[in-house]
């Protein structure tokens, strides 16, 4: 069920007058209840204006209300708790650098995704028999952006399945600032109910939302696929003209360092209070890693059978003319069926011979995904990037930098 929402899109001229929104103005970010919401609380603009205005009121809304509360009962320092509030690693990583990441990757992703579609038209790569069904993917994207029903049920599932999953399997198994002993076992200080109703829940809101995200974008790409693509195997970005897909590795930067953070934070809490050490946790970090490959570069696969049989078409077309050319070079310069008075050296032919061989190359070299290897790289290293810190939690930092120190000279 899909509600259809006023396009922010829409700029006023003057009075009962507007400009039509434009159809492929694409954007995962502007539009569902949320957006309107923040909108109308002017924490954002139509344009995901107010980013810091929107970075401070969520991050204290979430974290400065578990300060508060848990200063006022006596758990927030000292020995009072197990594990005080100001040296839970976890929530503040997870409110304070995870949850701003993550509102920052909205404004990222809104900036360098919205022109990739229009993409698709502007360099020919869509072909027109194709373009009605691409038309479709795009505004069955937005519709499904735009959904009440999604929205509602991310909200629901976060307080039916989100809390509890949380309480059972991440919560610390210590007394902390926010379950606290009882006669009865252990139960919620006030902070932390605060923390299990109000602020864990809007950042699984967010989290679960950006997935939901995802998703949709999966989902466009897929139905592009299904279009009847216009790949050149002689284009010089070697992906038949899609090498721009690879630049949404970019788009997704804040997003891959945001799930980085909220690991590392999550085994912080587990080195510092839990005893356990870094290594213990290489299951965690594989599977994080291969997470993120499949949300952020695993769409981009969606076009290897349309760019494995551009290669193989190019590879034929353009072999059929080397041969044709080849021949006739020999023939001509070879076989001496060249005039006599047509000098070889300056010949043109022999430099059109060689662009020939170099236009081959280009096809023979051409990859069947629309990624490199840097981009790979790139996938990992941002999602690793803050688990880093957790290194010194194994080697001395002197330690480390003695041996970054012999690498280097």
């Amino acid at each position: 069920m899909a509600t259809p929402m006023t396009s922010p899109m829409e700029r006023r001229l003057d009075a009962g007058e507007f400009l039509a929104p434009d159809p492929y103005d694409f954007s995962l970010v502007l539009g569902g209840p949320l957006f309107q919401l923040i909108r109308r609380a002017h924490l954002s603009g139509d344009a995901l204006e107010l980013l810091r205005r929107r970075i401070l009121v969520l991050a204290l809304v979430a974290w400065l209300p578990l300060l508060i509360l848990s200063a006022a009962g006596g758990v927030a320092w000292g020995q009072s708790a197990g594990l005080p509030f100001l040296k839970d690693i976890e929530v503040h990583v997870r409110f304070l650098v995870a949850l701003p990441l993550l509102i920052i990757a909205e404004l990222v992703v809104h900036q360098r995704l919205r022109p990739v579609p229009r993409l698709f038209l502007e360099r020919g790569l869509m072909k027109e028999t194709s373009r009605a069904r691409f038309d479709v993917a795009v505004a069955s994207a937005l519709r499904l952006r735009n959904s009440i029903l999604a929205e509602t049920l991310l909200l629901v599932g976060v307080y039916a399945i989100g809390i509890l999953v949380w309480r059972k399997y991440v919560a610390l198994d210590v007394p902390t600032w926010y379950l606290i002993p009882s006669a009865e076992g252990r139960r919620l200080s006030a902070a932390g109910w605060w923390y299990v109703f109000v602020s864990l829940p809007l950042f699984q809101f967010i989290l679960f939302r950006w997935y939901l995200r995802l998703i949709i974008w999966m989902r466009f790409l897929w139905h592009v696929t299904r279009c009847e693509l216009d790949l050149v195997p002689t284009h010089p970005d070697r992906s038949g003209g899609l090498a721009f897909l690879s630049q949404t590795v970019f788009a997704f930067a804040p997003l891959l360092l945001a799930h980085g953070a909220l690991l590392s934070g999550v085994i912080a809490g587990r080195i510092f209070f839990g005893g356990a050490t870094l290594p213990q946790f290489k299951v965690e970090l594989v599977v994080l890693v291969a997470a993120m490959f499949l949300f952020v570069l695993g769409p981009l696969v969606l076009f290897m059978p349309q760019m494995a049989a551009a290669r193989r078409r190019g590879l034929r077309v353009y072999g059929d003319l080397a041969q044709r050319y080849v021949r006739e070079f020999d023939r001509k310069w070879i076989g001496g069926a060249a005039a006599s008075d047509e000098p070889l050296i300056g010949s043109a032919d022999i430099q059109s011979l060689a662009d020939l061989a170099n236009s081959f190359e280009v096809v023979r070299g051409m990859r069947l995904v629309p990624f490199t290897r840097d981009a790979i790289v790139q996938v990992a290293v941002l999602t690793l990037l803050p688990v880093g810190p957790l290194v010194l939690t194994m080697v001395p930092l002197e330690e480390l930098l003695k041996r970054l120190i012999k690498i280097v000279l």
